[in-house]
């Protein structure tokens, strides 16, 4: 069984230099916006944001001004800012300024239905959270990190497992968040990340509406 996981290790490669297909550049920029939600970015990543082609794998106009805006925060960023950014926005004293899970949006309290319906679909696509990490799975973090690998794995076989999922964990509730997330108090950089987010997630529903047009109108709805 793949383990999903929310951890603050850096992502390895979350842009790579070379792109082989749509669908791997879609499992990049999953795996890139799950880092990003997981820890605050280190240098590494912070440089490698400052240096991308803000056009590469563009699909619409606004998505590649998203991406733009992300290089530009990146290499206006300060390391040690990011930490405390971070910090405010999702941790907090006791609670940050934003509640990054699925349950909460959809319920307004935390490990509620939603959360055992997707563990329920997280065990039937072979996937489950690692023992030592506390967080949900229902985490921001975590559902981008399960598409990303749920893309590897149909890349090239058709898109329903990929839309299936995308219209019972994600639409329902990750799009207010990114746009939440642009209008926090709190976020700097981060306000980009928000910005990727919601364009790549419009992105996101009208290609795999068009993908796997089977999938029942009413759960393809964006949040």
């Amino acid at each position: 069984m793949a383990e999903v996981s929310v951890t603050d290790s850096e992502l390895s490669e979350p842009l790579a230099a070379v792109v082989s297909g749509e669908d791997q550049l879609r499992a990049n920029t999953y795996s890139l916006l799950g880092a990003l939600l997981a820890a605050p970015p280190g240098p590494a990543l912070v440089e490698k944001l400052s240096e991308i082609d803000a056009e590469e794998g563009d699909a619409s106009s606004l998505l590649g001004a998203a991406w733009g805006m992300l290089k530009g925060a990146a290499g206006r960023a300060e390391c040690g800012l990011l930490d405390d950014e971070y910090r405010e926005l999702f941790i907090g004293v006791g609670r940050g300024e934003l509640v990054p899970y699925g349950s909460w949006y959809l319920t307004g309290f935390l490990m509620e239905q939603p959360l055992a319906q997707l563990r329920s679909d997280l065990d039937a696509l072979g996937l489950g959270r690692k023992q030592d990490v506390a967080e949900p799975e229902d985490h921001a973090a975590a559902l981008c990190e399960a598409m990303s690998l749920i893309v590897e794995a149909e890349a090239g076989s058709g898109a329903e497992r990929e839309a299936d999922f995308l219209s019972r964990h994600i639409q329902s509730w990750m799009g207010r968040f990114f746009r939440d997330l642009q209008q926090a108090d709190a976020a700097h950089f981060y306000r980009a990340v928000g910005q990727l987010g919601e364009q790549f997630l419009e992105v996101e529903s009208q290609y795999l509406a068009m993908a796997a047009p089977r999938l029942d109108d009413s759960r393809s709805q964006s949040g």
